[in-house]
């Protein structure tokens, strides 16, 4: 099927829930992506940050393969080996003791939420339900999660929304400090705002938003959806801060592609849920667990994390570069393979010219050029995509 069939087909017969690029993809390998007509991209979308090992990983694929052989679902009703092994590397090599398993990210959140607040209605008293998120964050497209979202662009039209939310400015702990009540049970929030623009906190915020945590004995909710997996060149982004969330969530890079999401928490918070209170009839599929175990492993065991971190200081240093070049770059920043330009204009005609010319960026927030390429690109796939946007710049 060409790319043209390909096309009209899907605007036939799927809801117009996304603002498609006009180009069908049909194969990818590492940081490559090829569409109906054969054309070659270079992506550093990622599916965005899903793709860490790059599309189509050999030991990733091999996993899902070699699982959908033995068996492919059962319900959670009974025990499966794949489950128990992929909880005990993620509570390894974090914070955690016990983990949930669900199917996305926006799963994830809603049951981090649900979780805090049987915690506080067993532990903390009835009163305090309330959670408070940040300003500019994204949690998840459900009532729940577009509630906790601190952007009303992604509530406009779904009101009334759902009680028990309040939004702080991020990166200001006196102003959290000032939003807590007697209603407060947690406080919920992302290590570095990708949706909202790749924003990075001060050095010593998550610390201060820990502290305030324990002084008012309420529970800090890392929403790593997104930073997660090595995105930010440690496994998890909350490892810079020093300090220890109660609960974190995870999903996109969890599989890398295959979906899947993931609630951990502490044995002490994780004790408040009781069989009955939440489930996902697909949540730790079998397939979905060998995906997840292949996609940890080669992040811990092939040295992708010290890759990450040093492709991301040689890219950051290359948009620096750019940056001197073009006065339309207001500012960049990142951390690990999560990056951002700031521009003076809008650019959105920025990512369509790079498509022409076969990179693959998007752009958040209207004027803010994200990039989130797989883990395992090297320095000639960055001079290429700098190359590129160089070159597309030129004379906006």
């Amino acid at each position: 099927m060409n790319e043209k069939k390909i096309m009209a087909l899907a605007d036939q017969h799927i809801m117009n829930t996304y603002r498609r690029a006009p180009i069908a993809l049909v194969k990818g390998e590492g940081a490559k992506l090829w569409d109906a007509s054969g054309r070659e991209y270079l992506d550093f979308v990622a599916g965005i940050a899903v793709c860490n090992l790059g599309h189509s990983h050999p030991k990733v694929v091999k996993a899902i393969k070699k699982q959908a052989k033995e068996l492919m679902h059962v319900s959670n009703l009974y025990y499966t080996k794949p489950q128990g092994e992929v909880a005990a590397l993620l509570t390894k090599h974090s914070f955690a003791d016990k983990a949930f398993f669900c199917n996305s990210g926006a799963e994830a959140n809603e049951a981090a939420i649900k979780l805090a607040r049987k915690y506080a209605h067993e532990n903390l008293g009835a009163d305090k339900f309330e959670l408070i998120t940040m300003k500019d964050s994204f949690h998840g497209r459900t009532m729940a999660t577009i509630t906790a979202t601190g952007q009303e662009k992604f509530q406009f039209g779904f009101t009334p929304l759902l009680d028990g939310f309040t939004y702080a400015p991020f990166n200001d702990p006196a102003a959290l400090e000032a939003a807590i009540s007697p209603r407060t049970c947690g406080i919920m929030l992302e290590p570095i705002q990708g949706e909202g623009g790749v924003i990075i906190p001060d050095d010593g915020y998550l610390a201060n938003v820990r502290e305030i945590c324990n002084r008012h004995k309420i529970l800090m909710i890392v929403d790593e959806v997104q930073t997660g997996i090595g995105r930010t060149g440690k496994l998890f982004a909350y490892e810079y801060s020093g300090v220890k969330p109660d609960i974190m969530t995870l999903a996109k890079a969890l599989g890398n592609g295959f979906p899947v999401g993931a609630m951990l928490a502490t044995d002490e918070v994780a004790r408040a849920f009781s069989p009955g209170n939440h489930a996902s009839t697909f949540g730790g599929n079998l397939l979905a667990m060998a995906a997840v175990k292949a996609t940890l492993e080669t992040l811990i065991k092939d040295g992708v994390l010290d890759h990450c971190q040093r492709m991301g200081n040689y890219f950051l240093a290359k948009l620096q570069d750019l940056k001197a070049r073009h006065a339309l770059i207001s500012e960049v920043r990142g951390r690990g393979l999560m990056l951002a330009c700031s521009l003076t204009i809008d650019g959105a005609d920025i990512v369509t010219s790079c498509q022409e010319k076969g990179l693959l960026i998007n752009c958040t927030g209207g004027k803010t050029l994200r990039f989130v390429p797989p883990l395992i690109v090297e320095e000639k796939d960055i001079d290429a995509a700098i190359s590129i946007l160089d070159d597309v710049m030129e004379g906006k």
